[in-house]
């Protein structure tokens, strides 16, 4: 039978402990702490209440660590790092799984890039799908059938998809079209991106994740774990918050289909940046890919050693930033972009942001910004211009200036990077 047989500790923190590592102490009555990098950026009242809620969760970790993009997410918090002992919470890792950045500096200069840079986006995005993946008939979302390369770097996953099935049967139609999403981009927050560094050389940068399959495995587990609650009549602050307890035969599963979305997903930032570079040689010219690279996750969990303890931790909308992690933080449309290395901070799990954060939902962007402000806050960048990316216009987003001034302690700026071509989904 499913318990809950978990206890926090008392641990004996106060205030004044956050001021060398840049953080905000919150106490939260009946859990744990929180500790927040989020001076000088806005929070939502929303998102607070979901940190709070997944803060009395009673296997947490010594404190739940929240990032300066943080705002209100499905089943817990965007911008949030939640270390557990015993239990995972699907909704926590969320849908997206595997959600994440790559980016790659070429040898070549701004001076290299034709001055009408349309040609260049048109020729990514004829060689990566992008966009939504309609039920039926022709689409640019997926492949109809995946080039032969790609045929060949999915090999490696089949076998471990197909055990994931044999486990989960209701998997078995989102599966089967897996292959055809290798290599692309998908929609909403995704996106690709040529941009110039501080000394105006060009990189190539991609965000994305592990598409519908990924989407697929994590919203049949959000229900395994609702079920559980439901039949152990486990009651929780926020039904979303539902959880697989270590050692049972679901928590084995979601463990095991989680970290094949991860590496898919790992797999398909790869391939896209195959291509994407194979576009900037066609338009632009030969060069060389130079060693510094990151492919990097900011949905996931991972088992980890955090204060002397092995436990598992979910970045929900965060970065992995040990001592000497080069991570990759992305603002919006139009704003800068930052290649970061990680500083070791404890008290953030190991951990910095995601990107700049949403400062408004999706509807209120639409309902606020006309397609002027849109093409005004996107001048000189080579993207989309019509309504359907009204949602990711710049000023829907926190200012990447402040996050990044709030985690000071957590990462420091290696490469400040400026998009001038933007491939949206």
């Amino acid at each position: 039978m499913i318990r809950a047989p978990f206890s926090h500790a008392r641990l004996g923190m106060n205030a004044s402990e956050g001021e060398a590592s840049g953080y905000v102490y919150s106490a939260t009555p009946g859990g744990a702490p929180i500790k927040s990098w989020t001076k000088g950026v806005p929070v939502e009242q929303q998102a607070w209440n979901q940190v709070q809620n997944v803060a009395r969760l009673p296997f947490v970790h010594r404190h739940v660590a929240v990032m300066p993009d943080v705002h209100w997410g499905i089943g817990a918090t965007v911008g949030s790092v939640i270390p557990t002992s015993g239990a995972i919470v699907p909704a926590a890792v969320g849908v997206d799984i595997g959600c994440g950045m790559m980016a790659v500096r070429t040898s070549l200069t701004a001076a290299d890039l034709p001055d009408d840079l349309g040609r260049l986006r048109s020729e990514i995005e004829r060689r990566v799908p992008h966009g939504r993946t309609p039920g039926r008939g022709r689409d640019k979302g997926s492949w109809e059938e995946p080039p032969a390369e790609l045929a060949q770097d999915w090999l490696p996953l089949q076998g471990g998809l197909d055990d994931i099935v044999s486990r989960a049967p209701k998997l078995t139609r989102p599966a089967r079209r897996a292959r055809l999403h290798l290599g692309t981009l998908g929609t909403g927050n995704h996106f690709i991106e040529i941009c110039l560094d501080e000394e105006d050389r060009v990189w190539a940068m991609l965000h994305s994740g592990s598409r519908g399959i990924g989407n697929a495995i994590g919203r049949f587990y959000i229900e395994q774990a609702k079920e559980d609650m439901r039949r152990y009549f486990i009651n929780l602050p926020d039904k979303d918050l539902a959880y697989l307890v270590e050692g049972t035969a679901h928590f084995k599963d979601y463990v095991r289909a989680v970290s094949w979305a991860q590496r898919f997903a790992y797999a398909n930032r790869e391939a896209m940046m195959d291509r994407v570079l194979g576009a900037l040689r066609k338009v632009v010219r030969s060069f060389e890919r130079t060693e510094q690279a990151v492919n990097c996750h900011h949905n996931y969990v991972a088992r980890e050693d955090h204060y002397k303890k092995s436990v598992w931790v979910t970045r929900k909308g965060a970065v992995r930033a040990r001592k000497g992690d080069l991570g990759i933080i992305p603002g919006s449309m139009g704003a800068r972009s930052y290649i970061v290395v990680g500083k070791g901070n404890r008290d953030s799990f190991d951990s910095c942001s995601h990107g700049a954060g949403r400062v408004m939902s999706r509807g209120d962007a639409r309902r606020s910004f006309t397609l002027k402000n849109h093409r005004d806050a996107t001048v000189g960048v080579e993207c989309r211009k019509d309504e359907g990316v009204i949602d990711e216009t710049p000023g829907a987003y926190k200012d990447i200036d402040a996050v990044m001034a709030a985690q000071t302690a957590l990462v420091d700026v290696v490469h400040t990077l400026k998009q001038v071509v933007c491939v949206k989904g």
